[in-house]
């Protein structure tokens, strides 16, 4: 019973748990792997996990700088998604409602709403392509569609039109949500992802919370269009950026020793054999790795050629499969409830500080998110610490063997300070106090937690289910989307209805309760891990959809 987790008994080697920290050496009975056959870290300290392969050309294999420009144009691209997703417009929805002739919960419902159940549907389906020929085709032709959009929307003559461009902009947004945590297992190791995860996150969120002060000045001194006119600037930066600086990350590993996703563990004997074996071929002949680097300008082709011979339609519907697993079914609730509180705070911040006592301007509303930018920032720093820091610490305590599970115990932070920034929002909005408690306090409060919940979320569905990471995202992803745009239809009558305590002492009440779920997880996710793999869900869709 490793630190709590229950153990498994059905399977020799549970997919997910792996060697990660060694102390001395791995005991042969817990990793069943002798050190000598695995690859480190620079330290030698660190078992590499997933192994890489001998291919130059393995994203595992990319010299440093690289993978860090990758997450860099990751970060930037996801903070323009985030902008773009709804924080672009909410502070001037009450008066956009005006100019375009709709009732309010109309508007949102036309320009939020549309965008987010495109995202949903987006996901799905850029999953599927990118399963099918590779990430980079799919970012490319989206961030494009990210730029058309922009501008169409700045030009937009009328509620319908506005309305479609929102539309499409949702489902160009739809990979830098659904693939980009797989873009990062795909090119990071597991002791690595927990900052680069948080990165991702903070991009998302960052551009959430940054978009109302930029955008709330630029449309009450100008009008929404410059507005538009600017993220579809900021789209055709990022599509140069991802031309430039984001190679295609999907590889197909044929030498690499599998420590993480096998049911078995590895013979020692089998092992130095195949290492042999290996040496002795690129000794003697041009093995499979032979091939030279791929170099930087081949890399900046649209296409790589990669292709996967799985059918187009049983790759749609794979997704649908994999919520069977109690990984991903807990992971999307938690992760539905992470961020769709966000969006409908979002979509109710216009309604809550343009009305008394507050009287705030469209710029002013917008600034109310410079707290939760600051917030989210903060989180990140510390983030990587913390989600890879608690993980190494628990697998060192643990023999040197790291389960998934050693990831959530970060859960406790979203726990203490969304929570409570849930209840306080709410109470601080109904008792009308000044505005730096709700702005400064609460959302700082609720932004901090979220931050370090999702990354905590996140890195942990990637190491249980890593081959199966895109389509866990996309499905996560779908629903989430789907819970958001349902949330677009009632929220803000529901706040005049019921009022902003009540309201949030819901969503508060509602938090605390999903949230106490990572406890069973943590206990029985190991079990969880094992019934999966036996089952084989998504072999099942291979062979019978």
């Amino acid at each position: 019973m490793p630190l709590g987790i229950l153990d498994d008994n059905k399977l020799e080697h549970v997919p997910g748990t792996a060697p990660l920290s060694e102390l001395g050496r791995v005991d042969a009975e817990l990793a069943g792997i002798d050190r000598g056959v695995l690859k480190h870290d620079a330290t030698g300290q660190i078992v590499l996990v997933p192994q890489p392969s001998d291919s130059p050309n393995d994203p595992y294999n990319w010299p440093r700088w690289k993978k860090e420009m990758f997450t860099l144009v990751i970060a930037y691209g996801c903070g323009c998604v985030g902008a773009a997703i709804g924080p672009l417009l909410t502070p001037a929805f009450v008066p956009l409602a005006t100019q375009f002739g709709v009732p309010l919960q109309t508007f949102t419902l036309g320009c939020n709403g549309s965008c987010i159940v495109a995202i949903a549907v987006g996901s799905l389906l850029c999953n599927t392509i990118a399963v099918k020929v590779g990430k980079r085709p799919v970012y490319i032709v989206t961030t494009l569609g990210l730029a058309v959009s922009s501008f169409w929307a700045a030009e937009a003559k009328s509620f319908g039109s506005l309305a479609g461009a929102r539309a499409l902009q949702g489902f160009c947004m739809a990979p830098f949500e659904a693939l980009i945590p797989a873009s990062v297992s795909d090119i990071w190791h597991v002791h690595e992802r927990g900052f680069r995860m948080a990165i991702f996150n903070l991009g998302v969120l960052g551009g959430i919370n940054l978009a109302g002060p930029i955008a709330g000045s630029i449309i009450e001194k100008g009008s929404f269009r410059i507005a538009m006119h600017s993220m579809g600037g900021a789209m055709v930066l990022m599509l140069i950026l991802v031309i430039f600086f984001m190679p295609e990350s999907a590889f197909v590993r044929h030498d690499a020793i599998n420590i993480d996703t096998s049911d078995k563990t590895i013979d020692i004997e089998d092992a130095e054999k195949e290492k042999t074996v290996q040496i002795e071929n690129r000794a003697a002949v041009a093995s499979t790795w032979s091939e030279p680097r791929l170099s930087y300008v081949q890399e900046l082709k649209p296409y790589s050629g990669y292709f996967d011979t799985v059918s187009f339609w049983r790759t749609l519907i794979r997704p649908f499969f994999l919520i069977l697993s109690p990984i991903v079914m807990w992971a999307t609730l938690l992760f539905t409830i992470c961020i769709s509180w966000l969006v409908l705070i979002s979509i109710t911040l216009s309604q809550i500080f343009s009305a008394p006592p507050y009287n705030f301007s469209v710029s002013s509303v917008g600034a109310t998110n410079v707290s939760s930018f600051v917030a989210s920032v903060l989180a990140t720093l510390v983030a990587g610490y913390v989600v890879d820091g608690v993980a190494t610490w628990m697998a060192k305590r643990n023999n040197g063997v790291f389960e998934p599970e050693f990831r959530l115990p970060v859960m406790i932070t979203y726990l203490i300070f969304t929570a409570t920034g849930f209840f306080a929002w709410g109470e601080s909005l109904y008792k009308q106090d000044p505005w730096p408690i709700p702005v400064i306090v609460c959302m700082g409060l609720i932004n901090l937690g979220v931050q370090l919940g999702t990354t905590s979320v996140v890195t942990y569905v990637s190491d249980c289910h890593r081959e199966q990471s895109a389509e866990a995202f996309a499905i996560m992803n779908f629903i989430k989307n789907m819970f958001a745009f349902g949330l677009t239809f009632y929220a803000n009558d529901w706040i005049v209805v019921q009022g902003v305590r009540d309201c949030f002492y819901v969503i508060g009440g509602t938090t605390v309760a999903v949230t106490l779920t990572t406890i069973p997880m943590y206990i029985w996710g190991k079990r969880a891990r094992s019934w999966v793999y036996r089952y084989r869900v998504l072999d099942k869709v291979l062979k019978k959809a």
